[in-house]
């Protein structure tokens, strides 16, 4: 069980749509090779992960004018989890870079 406990700075977003969960990703967590809520709960905080600055001030315009959100997070070497809530915030997708 994951339980996130939010302090005054950090709000969850309160829209963020379905969740969708790639066959990779899917295929990970039953491995237990991954848990991929961990990074969920991160995106949702407005945590992008890592990503380039550029990146980052995207994802805060995004924010307020509604256009699609990402985070990225190195899990390991040579395993990515990409993060994706679309414009509309009608789907956010846990992938990994190769599903995109």
């Amino acid at each position: 069980m994951i339980i996130l406990k939010f302090s005054d700075s950090a709000k969850p977003m309160s829209e963020l749509g379905a969740l969708v969960i790639t066959p990779g990703v899917d295929a990970l967590m039953r491995s237990k090779r991954l848990d991929p809520f961990h990074y969920f709960g991160r995106h949702m905080l407005g945590d992008w992960g890592d990503i380039c600055d550029e990146d980052r001030q995207l994802n805060e315009e995004a924010l307020i004018s509604d256009y699609r959100l990402m985070s990225v997070y190195d899990v390991e070497p040579g395993l990515k989890l990409w993060i994706i809530t679309e414009a509309d915030r009608s789907v956010t997708t846990i992938l990994l870079p190769e599903e995109y």
